[in-house]
């Protein structure tokens, strides 16, 4: 997400580096720049327009005080305007504090709308709302059976037409009583898509909406349409009236430039994100952490989010002490591995840590790989193996098991083996260093910028065993977040 954009916004910087003060001979250049990728990222021009004119009047004249050069303050004033056009805050969601709380989802066929119907149907669930589901697309073949599928995956229930001609309106108002005679306090209505807007469509979405007087009306709107997005947000609000928006596929090739344009263009705020497949990938918006991550300072309060989400209180504690007593064990090693999964995908997490984002693909990939070699080498394990990995140093023939039951070579165990050794010894030294609530998260170290935390056995510094390259006349790259 974002990765072009971060890499052509740090390029807009290198010339300012050694200037006095921020100038407007000095500054065009990089104007132009951010200019140029906002327009390649996919953002409205209207948007680029006002968005360039504000950050060159504020930038320009701006002193360069004592250890801060003229990138960096750049780099501030851009910050503060990319926050201002996404919005300066998170939205949440209206809630009915004396009836049932309705949330009437829109979009155009194919935008994940009622995958993000369940997935929102979720997030609620997880702040103690009994939430009921709302099958009203009539249309769309399996739909139904879609939003079915979801409830049960999600423990969620969900309310479809008894009768097999009911109008839409219909369902929703049956919904509505069902709701209220069996203490829903949270209503999700799926409604009909269509390939492109038409007065059908909208005069339907007018129809539920007046039936079931919503408190949201949320337009999920895919990423991967572009400054589409913010156009087609501020058709639907003209005719309909929404409250905000859910931007989906932000993970995928999109640009992006949906993400800066939505709010600006249509006046309403993108209230929730898509980044994955997975249950959790429904995130809220945030414009401030949203600016963090373009500029490639990545998202720690997110990171710690999704951590405090899956850790308990308890766990960390008694992983913690493992560590202190370094009789951290590959059955703890099972577990933080099966943590940073639930967490979400391992290139997303690393990608939220300041200055990791130059991490490329192809060694978030090889790192995913050497998890699964090492979980099958650890299947491969007795019990008592697992719980005294000093047995296995002092056994050859256990280690040659090993390798053969998971498919793998004797040398390949070794350094597995070797590596948790170090690891754990390290971890012992560093134990109050890691990432709060998490139990100093062992195997996250050995990543570049991390301060020389030790690799995750056998991943040889997130690089599957190849080394980095080096940058030419071996000077590292700066990112937004070393300037």
């Amino acid at each position: 997400m974002f990765d072009e954009l971060s890499s052509r916004f740090e390029d807009a910087v290198k010339g300012l580096r050694g200037e006095a003060k921020i100038s407007e001979n000095n500054i065009n250049d990089a104007l132009k720049e951010v200019k140029r990728a906002l327009l390649d990222a996919d953002v409205s021009l209207s948007v680029v327009k006002e968005f360039i004119s504000d950050v060159k009047d504020k930038a320009i004249g701006e002193e360069v005080v004592r250890g801060v050069n003229p990138g960096q303050k750049f780099i501030e004033v851009v910050n503060k305007e990319l926050i201002n056009i996404m919005g300066n805050e998170n939205s949440p969601l209206n809630e009915n504090e004396n009836s049932p709380t309705v949330i009437l989802m829109a979009g155009l066929q194919g935008a994940g709308k009622t995958t993000a119907t369940g997935k929102l149907g979720l997030y609620l669930k997880e702040k103690d709302k009994k939430v009921l589901l709302v099958a009203a697309d009539i249309y769309r073949p399996a739909a139904v059976e879609q939003l079915k599928t979801l409830g049960s995956q999600y423990e969620l229930e969900v309310f479809s037409a008894k009768e097999k001609n009911s109008k839409p309106e219909e369902i929703a108002k049956e919904a509505l009583n069902f709701a209220r005679e069996n203490d829903f306090n949270s209503i999700i209505i799926d409604t009909a898509g269509r390939l492109q807007i038409d007065d059908s469509m909208m005069s339907e979405m007018v129809r539920i909406k007046e039936v079931s007087n919503p408190d949201e009306v949320l337009l999920v709107v895919d990423s991967m349409i572009g400054q589409e997005a913010a156009d087609l947000t501020k058709s639907f609000h003209e005719k309909v009236g929404i409250t905000g928006a859910i931007l989906t596929k932000l993970d995928g090739d999109s640009r992006g430039g949906a993400a800066l344009s939505i709010r600006k263009i249509s006046g309403k705020p993108i209230k929730f994100i898509g980044v994955g497949e997975k249950i959790e990938a429904l995130q809220p918006f945030h414009p401030e952490r949203m600016a963090s991550r373009i500029l490639g300072m990545g998202d720690v309060l997110t990171l710690v989010e999704k951590a405090q989400k899956e850790v308990e209180l308890a766990d960390a504690e008694a992983m913690q002490k493992k560590l202190q007593e370094a009789t951290f064990d590959f059955n703890d090693f099972v577990k933080q591995m099966r943590l940073i999964k639930r967490m979400g995908s391992l290139g997303g997490l690393i990608k939220l840590i300041p200055g990791m984002n130059k991490i490329d693909d192809g060694m978030i990939k090889d790192g995913e790989d050497q998890l699964k070699k090492i979980e099958s080498m650890i299947s491969s394990m007795t019990l008592e193996e697992k719980q005294k990995p000093e047995v296995l140093a002092a056994h050859p023939s256990r280690r040659q098991r090993i390798a053969q039951g998971s498919g793998y070579e004797a040398k390949d165990v070794d350094k597995v083996l070797a590596d948790f050794q170090r690891m754990r010894g390290f971890m012992k030294q560093m134990s109050n260093g890691g990432m709060p609530g998490m139990g100093g998260m062992p195997g996250m170290g050995g990543m570049p910028g991390m301060g020389g935390m030790p690799a995750m056995p056998g991943m040889g510094g997130m690089s599957g065993n190849k080394p980095m390259k080096k940058q030419k006349n071996n000077k590292k790259k700066k990112g937004f977040a070393d300037l």
